[in-house]
């Protein structure tokens, strides 16, 4: 073969595996987080992450005239991330480096409005929080039904026993839906094994109570799987190294009760 055509075909080839590793270092450089905040124009988001050791802010994020907003993060460790509109309305999430993460959402409700693409694992939160907007809207009808029948006793237009009644439905309701969200929560981490997104999933509540109580037989299972899961995914994770010591911490403590 020429010379000269070998030498043009060696640098193609030295040229384009040179641009296959620059992508990858670029895909992989950092997460990309935009989208647009309906309501939100002129306003500012802030970025924390949800890190082992608590909550740790990040950056602010300004939002343009149009709703739109943008922001890079290179994450030392795999983690998740709170985007807030305000201490009470955030969205969480789990952008791993390389991904370019898409967001649509109302200001005034994040939790409940957004939609979510471009990161799987952000993807899974989602559906995770849409088991929690289920019983949101549940507790929101039994409070309203319970109010709307003190009201009426209150104007003398039913008696006692007739709001009794009612009560006893609505904590026949509150008990189906609080056992269907345990249920939902449970299978999303048996079918999640080994993501971090099973942490948020472990602390879940309805009205306060917790879905999964570790100091239930049952409760210590789940805490025990997702241990399991996130040794063999993510051993060195400050997340895995964090949760086990405080399951450690916590059966020493349920030990010495007994």
């Amino acid at each position: 073969m020429d010379l000269n055509i070998m030498t043009r075909i060696f640098y193609r080839t030295v040229f384009v595996a040179l641009m296959a590793i620059t992508l990858v270092a670029c895909n992989n450089d950092g997460f990309t987080i935009e989208g647009t905040i309906d309501g939100g124009a002129g306003k500012t988001l802030w970025l924390e992450e949800l890190g082992p050791e608590g909550q740790m802010f990040i950056d602010s994020i300004p939002i343009d005239a149009d709703g739109h907003f943008s922001y890079s993060y290179t994450a030392p460790y795999p983690s998740m991330y709170n985007l807030h509109a305000g201490p009470q309305n955030y969205i969480v999430t789990q952008p791993n480096n390389g991904e370019k993460v898409k967001i649509e959402a109302h200001w005034n409700n994040l939790s409940l409005s957004y939609s979510i693409s471009g990161s799987p694992q952000s993807e899974l939160l989602w559906q995770l929080q849409q088991y929690t907007n289920q019983g949101i809207e549940v507790l929101q009808g039994l409070v309203d039904t319970t109010r709307y029948y003190s009201g009426m006793k209150a104007e003398g237009r039913c008696d006692e026993a007739t709001v009794k009644a009612k009560r006893r439905e609505t904590d026949s309701i509150f008990l189906q839906n609080y056992l269907l969200q345990q249920g939902l929560v449970q299978s999303f981490i048996e079918e999640n094994y080994g993501s971090l997104t099973t942490l948020i999933a472990l602390y879940k509540n309805f009205s306060g109570k917790p879905l999964i109580d570790p100091r239930d037989t049952d409760g210590l299972h789940y805490y025990d799987l997702v241990l399991q899961g996130l040794k063999e995914q993510y051993p060195d994770n400050p997340h895995t190294i964090r949760f086990q010591a405080g399951l450690e911490r916590l059966r020493n403590t349920m030990e010495s009760e007994e």
